[in-house]
């Protein structure tokens, strides 16, 4: 099955997602399971390469591990008042792959497996750059799980920016979010925007400020209770600083 690049317009939180991919078989179902996989994945791949595992075998692991997950309906079991969405996924995966039985059955290309339209190169070439710091398997999930709630927390503050027709300014001062770029200077932002120079920092100020309500919004979509916010994103950022 190849997925296209799309969002179900039904889902409003990763909660929703797991409770429509678990279902059952519909396209609803598989287009959540699509979403799911498309947010997740990479830093499940990366889990997988940092336990030994080959290139190749992370990647039919990986596609195995949401095949089994979408035969099984274990989405369709899964508690959210348990809490974290994320500790879920690392600990399915970590059962996942001491299944000897599951583990062959994921290996062999074909079968059940699923093939999701992903780019596996990318992710290995990427795999290969961060793995140089040659963080335990546990930290490395964690890590990408985080930069990967930022990068979608950027991707919806970006949607804002189309929506009011200023996508062109939210990608000229975007360099004062990413994340490990240093600091950025608010002259050459100046020059390159036309702007004033205070009128840069309001601007940049409105963004961070507005960027943060994205990236907790993300953070609660995989929370059963919202008081958790604040501790997953200290979790979370204090990967980035092992």
């Amino acid at each position: 099955m190849t997925f296209q690049r799309r969002e179900p317009a039904f889902a409003t939180t990763r909660w929703t997602l797991v409770q429509t991919a678990g279902s059952g078989e519909s396209v609803a179902a598989d287009e959540a399971l699509e979403v799911l996989c498309r947010a997740y994945w990479y830093p499940l791949y990366a889990f997988v390469r940092r336990q030994g595992f080959s290139s190749e075998d992370a990647e039919d692991l990986t596609q195995g591990f949401f095949a089994m997950i979408l035969e099984r309906r274990d989405l369709a079991k899964l508690d959210q008042s348990k809490g974290r969405f994320r500790s879920f996924l690392l600990t399915a995966m970590k059962h996942f792959l001491g299944n000897e039985r599951a583990r062959r059955r994921a290996i062999k290309r074909g079968g059940n497996a699923l093939h999701f339209s992903l780019d596996w190169e990318e992710a290995e070439s990427r795999f290969e750059v961060e793995d140089q710091a040659q963080v335990p398997p546990d930290e490395m999930f964690d890590r990408e799980w985080a930069l990967a709630l930022l990068m979608r927390a950027i991707d919806s503050l970006r949607g804002e920016y189309v929506e009011s027709g200023k996508v062109e300014r939210f990608d000229q001062l975007k360099p004062f979010l990413d994340v490990g770029k240093g600091e950025v200077s608010y002259q050459k932002a100046s020059e390159a925007t036309g702007m004033e120079e205070t009128a840069v920092r309001v601007a940049v100020h409105r963004m961070r400020k507005r960027y943060r309500v994205h990236l907790r919004r993300q953070i609660a979509d995989t929370l059963d209770d919202p008081v958790m916010v604040e501790d997953e994103l200290a979790v979370l950022m204090r990967a980035f600083e092992r």
